[in-house]
């Protein structure tokens, strides 16, 4: 039946809800295939009719048009993989930062890996073109409630360096009472918890 493998597609994709699974490079391939062999189909009809319809009448639109709806179904359900993926990859990019966890990365193809890149690169550079000093969009992806937050730490990470220039060492299950600001990125990354 035209559609079933495009369909797989995207019942996998809503299966994984808001996870990112594992590009499925063979079904994305088969469907592509599957469309190639409709148009070229679709080709080879069309001329019988032209030359049949002129001697006995025979004419195969209606088969035709069959197999063209299943190759804009098909279409339509690449499309709506992609750009579902790609939605997902990039709420990621704001959710970790320009460093993805193995495991995400892993299920990424390298056109996708590509793209991260790519798009990682254009919001640094206009975040730099902004404003004298720049703007950093990553921070505060939430407005704060306050301007300082307790945070415990969850690995040994070592020095760890304010703004201000003073010097912390941060320790497994140790606490610290920080700016906002400095602390986000690192919440994102899994160094810190932020304590409620």
């Amino acid at each position: 039946m035209f559609g079933e493998k495009a369909c797989d597609l995207i019942k996998e994709l809503s299966r994984a809800e808001d996870n990112l699974p594992a590009y499925n490079t063979d079904l994305v391939t088969e469907v592509g295939n599957e469309i190639k062999v409709l148009i070229e189909k679709n080709q080879e009809d069309a001329q019988i009719s032209e030359d049949s319809r002129a001697s006995d009448g025979l004419s195969y639109i209606s088969t035709v048009k069959i197999r063209h709806a299943a190759v804009k179904r098909n279409f339509r359900c690449l499309l709506a993989y992609h750009y579902n993926r790609l939605k997902c990859i990039r709420t990621m990019r704001w959710e970790f930062g320009s460093i993805l966890p193995a495991d995400i990365k892993v299920n990424m193809s390298a056109t996708e890996s590509e793209w991260f890149t790519k798009y990682s690169r254009l919001m640094t550079q206009y975040m730099r073109s902004v404003g004298e000093e720049g703007v950093n969009l990553w921070v505060d992806l939430k407005p704060p409630k306050a301007l300082y937050i307790e945070v415990r730490c969850l690995v040994d990470y070592g020095k760890f360096e304010l703004n201000d220039g003073s010097v912390i060492f941060l320790k497994k299950h140790s606490r610290h009472y920080l700016p906002r600001s400095e602390c986000e990125e690192l919440i994102r990354q899994g160094v810190f918890y932020h304590i409620n």
